[in-house]
């Protein structure tokens, strides 16, 4: 039995995850465009986040226009964000309201950015 709906929406929408501990779990779906998801229950909120890539040292003003670009008119659910060094993808959902379509959403779209925008971001990645 799920502990939580977090736990059970993962189920239904049989996700490869594992649970991390303290209301965390990793989505590990790479079919689906999931790979690394970490979902966060930390009451009132739910936090889905996705390190991108790290933050390169050059092109940084270019490559930061565009992920704001991207958040303005492309990023269906959540945003692009710097986390430190790190560039993520963040969405936050409120846990009392939050139902199974909601979730499902969240999650489809960051793999679709995800998926879409890597050709647009790869080049800016520090090899």
């Amino acid at each position: 039995m799920a502990s939580n709906k977090i736990e059970e929406f993962l189920i239904d929408l049989k996700l490869s995850y594992r649970d991390i501990g303290d209301g965390m779990w990793m989505i590990e779906d790479g079919q689906r465009g999931l790979e690394s998801v970490v979902v966060m229950l930390a009451d009132p909120l739910v936090v889905i986040r996705v390190s991108v890539m790290p933050a390169p040292k050059e092109n940084r003003l270019e490559l930061f226009t565009k992920l704001l670009e991207l958040n303005a008119n492309d990023v269906l659910h959540g945003a692009y964000a710097l986390e430190g060094d790190d560039i993520v993808i963040v969405d936050t959902l409120e846990y009392s309201t939050m139902d199974l379509g909601d979730f499902q959403a969240a999650l489809e779209a960051i793999g679709l950015a995800l998926g879409q925008h890597y050709p647009i971001l790869s080049k800016y990645r520090t090899r």
